[in-house]
């Protein structure tokens, strides 16, 4: 994949693939969005000891991983600029596009920001003759600046 991961994304995903399961399959399952359920093999997500038990039971994995999977994680990819070109189209997005999104969000709703803690995140395969289209739409709560 030409990025470090952990030892347990690493398990998490063998795992997974030799299932032959999807994330979305995985998330029927524990009851969460497909896109949480990736969060959490990557560490940027924890579980609850009961989802963590299902995850456990549906990959064929021992129960000793289940601390990993119900601890809170250190969210982030750090302080470098991504290389991965998926992800660093995401980096190039809000670099060109941040700012006037900033405003017109304000514009909108004010000075604030939108949440990435009461957050959705849902990818869509959109078909198209010229060529299939990723969708992706983020969904967070707007939290105004407190003025005191």
């Amino acid at each position: 994949m030409g990025v470090i991961l952990s030892e347990l994304t690493e398990v998490l995903l063998s795992a997974k693939k030799e299932k032959g399961l999807s994330f979305d399959q995985l998330g029927t399952l524990l009851g969460q969005n497909e896109v949480w359920v990736a969060a959490l093999f990557y560490q940027q997500a924890s579980a609850s000891f009961e989802q963590a038990d299902k995850l456990l039971e549906a990959l064929g994995l021992p129960p000793e991983i289940k601390s990993e999977l119900v601890a809170y994680p250190v969210k982030g990819l750090g302080p470098v600029v991504p290389t991965d070109p998926f992800i660093y189209r995401f980096y190039e997005i809000m670099q060109v596009y941040g700012f006037p999104m900033k405003d017109i969000v304000q514009e909108k709703f004010g000075d604030g920001i939108m949440s990435a803690i009461d957050f959705t995140l849902d990818i869509e395969k959109v078909e198209d003759p010229k060529g299939d289209r990723v969708k992706v739409t983020m969904n967070g709560k707007f939290l105004p600046y407190k003025k005191w």
